[in-house]
């Protein structure tokens, strides 16, 4: 092992250091394989490292039971490539994880990708030569190459979430992680099954485990709030329109809060009479999934406005629900709906009318052990023959922490960042010249639609390149002034909204010891966008060119 100056660690491996190239991106997801096809055509020599077998990033990985982007599919695909939009032809509103990946893996193919990505590979070490002011880039096969520039497209939400749960590796039957599933599927049939975790992978895979299950336990300890999604088969005459109108709905999407077409009402929730305020719910409600939250332009920013949203939620899911203390118990009460990302399901909340689902509220008897037999929670013991744990990610900054990135005197990403994130735009870190990261904390990250988020990002980073090579330089670098600034602006953007009254996963609440530190810029993707591009006019203002 290498030391460097602040403690840092560096796996120093014995192979020979291997490539010298421009750009090493780490990952194969959305963002991953557009910043290889992008920096590729500039004629940039990229190679990217990707821990899984194949493309797909999140969509590789999340193979569980109901797994469906909440994204509508015309929106969650690349906008680069015009003939791609014309070509490809989605099946359903809301695509399914199969179909996602057989999108990216077509992508893929259609620009011959694959031949610069280096697969079940695990990035180790991210290590900053000052003197050069280049990156020497470790993996796990003992590979050591040296880039100029290093992109992260990991993902913020990629990092699985352990529960700490006693007793769990005790369990005598199978345990599988939502975001970790058998490629292979599993069949539950006939078997009593356990889901832990009530999110939005719970969420999804509850009603697909019921259909098999001889019963289905679903341990809950925090309800959240969910709303069909509409989902349906796309026909021959719905492609046709998509097709026709994907210039003008990227344009919308672009300029939008979340980067689909679709803007909330301008007017105040309660100036609007309740019959016009209830057909407006109901339209969004149609509309299906995470957009509910933006129906009015205030529903985020008023508890009253919100208040009249979540009375209309909880009709509709009470209406659904036969027996009334179940319904209580799936209605949450600790936090306004929309400060935690709106769930999309199919029929949850009637599965909980079947016969062989039955619903444990964890706040009045905490899981107390793991045993060979079940899972035990008060004096009781609910025995099972499968266990799966819902239990979502160490979002945001999870999949960073696991790659010992060294910057200037040694100082680690981690040790930069033990307080909370510090970012210049999402993009850029004061001592890490020359390093971007892809959608993650200071950005819109979750809060926007991640295709159009990577393609935005991607772009602003290549322009940049672009501009440094232009100018005779070797990197750039955010400003600590820059950097402060920029935390400042998203921590007041949040706290003008009712988003960190949530216990929310946006604050890193779910991962004990994770400082309590709202992540995204909740400013809307438009107006981010607008930002950066106004920075990237400014000379890259914020920014220090570092001299050849």
């Amino acid at each position: 092992m290498q030391s460097t100056a602040k403690g840092g660690t560096v796996n120093d491996q014995t192979s020979a250091t291997g490539d010298v190239l421009d750009v090493v991106v780490v990952g194969a997801g959305f963002a991953g394989l557009y910043a290889l096809h992008r920096l590729r055509t500039d004629g940039l020599r990229v190679r990217v490292f990707e821990a899984g077998d194949g493309v797909g990033g999140v969509w590789y990985w999340n193979r569980y039971p109901g797994a469906r982007c909440d994204v509508e599919s015309v929106d969650y695909s690349y906008s680069f490539d015009p003939a791609l939009e014309q070509e490809w032809e989605w099946t359903e509103k809301y695509a399914t994880q199969p179909e996602i990946l057989r999108y990216l893996e077509h992508v893929a193919d259609r620009h011959d990708l694959r031949r610069d990505i280096t697969f079940g590979t695990r990035v180790t070490d991210i290590v900053l030569d000052e003197t050069a002011t280049r990156w020497t880039v470790h993996t796990d096969t003992g590979e050591r190459v040296d880039a100029q520039y290093v992109i992260t497209a990991v993902g913020p939400l990629s990092n699985a979430n352990l529960p700490a749960i006693p007793g769990l590796a005790d369990f005598a039957g199978p345990v599988h992680h939502t975001s970790q599933w058998p490629h292979e599927g599993v069949d539950f049939t006939g078997q009593r099954v356990g889901v832990i975790g009530t999110g939005s992978s719970g969420i999804q895979t509850v009603p697909k485990v019921a259909e098999q299950a001889g019963h289905l336990y679903v341990f809950q300890r925090t309800p959240n709030f969910s709303v069909p999604a509409g989902n349906r088969p796309l026909t021959d005459g719905d492609r046709r329109i998509q097709k026709e109108g994907y210039a003008q709905r990227r344009r919308a999407s672009f300029a939008s809060g979340g980067g689909s077409p679709h803007t909330a009402l301008t007017q105040r929730t309660l100036d609007v009479p309740p019959a016009e305020r209830r057909a407006a719910y109901e339209k969004r409600w149609e509309l299906g999934g995470v957009l509910f939250s933006k129906t009015f332009a205030d529903q985020l920013t008023d508890r009253a406005a919100n208040d009249e949203a979540r009375a209309f939620w909880e009709d509709k899911v009470r209406a659904v629900v036969d027996d009334p203390d179940v319904a209580d118990l799936l209605v949450p009460t600790d936090h306004p709906i929309g400060a935690k990302r709106i769930c999309t399901d199919d029929h949850y909340y009637e599965t909980f009318n079947r016969d062989n689902v039955t619903l444990v509220n964890l706040r009045a008897a905490p899981i107390i052990t793991v045993e060979p037999a079940g899972v035990r929670t008060g004096d009781h013991l609910h025995e099972l023959d499968a266990l799966v744990l819902a239990t979502g990610f160490d979002a945001m900054t999870g999949s960073l922490d696991k790659v010992n990135i060294v910057g200037r005197g040694g100082v680690t990403l981690k040790q930069a960042w033990r307080a909370g994130p510090r970012t210049y735009l999402g993009l850029g870190t004061n001592g890490f010249p020359n390093f971007f990261n892809l959608t993650g904390p200071g950005s819109p990250s979750v809060l926007a639609n991640m295709v159009l988020h990577s393609e935005l990002h991607v772009n602003w980073v290549a322009d940049a390149i672009a501009h440094i090579a232009a100018h005779d330089a070797v990197g750039i670098e955010a400003t600590e002034d820059a950097v402060d600034a920029w935390v400042q602006e998203v921590s007041e953007r949040a706290e003008g909204t009712l988003m960190p009254t949530a216990n929310s996963w946006y604050l890193g609440a779910n991962i004990p010891g994770r400082p309590r530190v709202f992540m995204p810029f909740v400013g809307g993707f438009g107006v981010y966008g607008r930002i950066i591009a106004e920075v990237a006019e400014a000379e890259y203002k914020g920014f220090e060119l570092i001299p050849g």
